[in-house]
């Protein structure tokens, strides 16, 4: 998401840094550049007048004019400008009040809201908390069914509505169930509706009324750029939207839609959707965004990510086989599936400073490449895993028979695993040199 948007300001910022000193000629060449890779982006026309404004007063002021680093100023400007853009700070959901709170889900056709709703349940579900899911999209005639599944698949509980047919009398009866049941959040799944369509909005509006929800989430597809904005003002003036939750933000558009929603509407963007999967929901946190915007990378989501696939236990294992030179390829398998947890290699990357800045960096990083190894290491024995020496000639045939690839890429694997032990060998017998003679040890525990 917004790859070309981070690639042409990167571009901008590289041209201001060559020119040493900033001059208000080649400031108000570089904000044109931003502008236009902006509108680009599909971000919405008056936020980015009101943005670039923003931008030139403090870029023009003399502090930066005269500072021994200026282009190093217009970036942390550029930065705390974007990031006001998404919102000044990270926006916590309110699960304050009474039991159950209600969180009500409201949107465009096709916005993803169901899937959103068991995301969100999902999550706070990891939180404690014990939600409840009601589907209020009669219209639609999987909506109810397509709840049902995620909830099955998920271990999530769904209302059953009993072929009930008015959104009013479900949500009535749902949240005289939560509170006689103990469930202590309602997830309410209402049907997409157009805000044109002055009837549907009606409804909402009565629901809202009824369930008195302590959220009004206002669900947008980032992919659908200035409708998504528009949409959302109107729901808005209709609703007191609480928050934002943006979905397919992992998806390649232009997505100026992320950038535009907070200011049009007020609401700050509360989550993101970053995958299909229904565990693919994340807290949004303005400030990594707008950093990963200018490709000051995002560490700390990629160190969160990292935490959540590797236990300390499976890191320190990990490490201790390298330090030793033993990593092996049962070790690499295990390696791999981790990494898969994180999710996918070119997002990842995106998160480490700098690596947005190598030119198509992000598109060249092939997942498919890494499936193709797992299927190879998959195809192998235990024993084999752990002693490679064991694979001869028949064995590699039958390993690519199995993973259906070729005996080059076993062999290719197989080569490439030796040059990493004789390496890791090599860095152990260092460090244990190193610190034989005083000096700093090897970093590997």
């Amino acid at each position: 998401m917004l790859e070309n948007l981070t690639s042409r300001l990167q571009k901008v910022l590289r041209t201001l840094r060559g020119q040493g000193r900033l001059s208000e000629e080649n400031i108000k060449e570089g904000l044109r550049e931003i502008r236009m890779a902006l509108l680009e982006a599909d971000v919405n026309l008056q936020v980015t007048r009101r943005f670039i404004e923003r931008v030139r007063e403090k870029a023009l002021g003399h502090e930066v004019l005269e500072s021994l680093t200026p282009a190093q100023h217009l970036v942390k400007i550029l930065r705390d400008e974007l990031q006001t853009l998404l919102g000044s700070g990270q926006a916590q959901l309110d699960l304050t009040g009474p039991s159950p709170v209600v969180m009500l889900m409201v949107g465009l056709q096709g916005s993803g809201k169901t899937s959103t709703s068991a995301k969100l349940a999902l999550m706070l579900k990891g939180r404690s908390r014990a939600p409840l899911l009601v589907p209020a999209d009669v219209y639609r005639p999987a909506a109810i069914e397509q709840l049902k599944v995620l909830g099955r698949d998920n271990g999530l509980a769904v209302f059953d509505a009993r072929g009930e047919k008015a959104p009013r009398a479900i949500c009535r009866e749902a949240l005289a169930q939560a509170r006689s049941t103990g469930y202590d959040t309602l997830i309410v799944d209402t049907a997409g509706r157009l805000h044109v369509d002055e009837p549907m909005m009606a409804e909402v509006k009565d629901l809202a009324a009824l369930l008195q929800p302590r959220e009004i989430l206002y669900v947008a597809d980032a992919m659908t750029g200035q409708d998504a904005v528009s949409s959302a003002t109107a729901f808005s003036q209709a609703l007191p939207i609480t928050g934002v939750i943006l979905t397919k933000l992992d998806g390649d558009t232009r997505g100026g839609a992320a950038l535009s929603i907070k200011e049009t509407t007020g609401a700050p963007i509360k989550l993101a959707g970053v995958g299909e999967k229904v565990k693919d929901l994340e807290v949004f946190h303005p400030d990594r965004m707008a950093s990963r915007i200018i490709g000051m990378g995002d560490v700390m989501t990629l160190i969160e990510k990292a935490e959540v696939a590797f236990t300390q236990e499976e890191a320190e294992d990990a490490a201790q086989a390298m330090a030793e030179g033993e990593f092996t390829l049962e070790d690499l398998r295990a390696q791999l599936r981790r990494l898969k947890k994180m999710g996918p290699l070119a997002s990842l990357m995106e998160m480490i400073p700098g690596f947005g800045a190598l030119k198509g960096a992000t598109s060249e990083v092939d997942d498919g490449a890494l499936r193709k190894v797992e299927a190879v290491l998959d195809s192998m024995t235990p024993q084999e895993r752990r002693d490679p020496s064991v694979i001869n000639g028949s064995r590699r045939r039958r390993i690519a028979r199995g993973s259906g690839t070729h005996v080059q890429d076993v062999n290719r694997l197989l080569k490439q695993h030796a040059q990493m032990r004789r390496m890791m060998r090599t860095l152990s017998k260092s460090a244990r040199g190193r610190k034989g003679s005083g000096r700093l040890p090897f970093p590997f525990r």
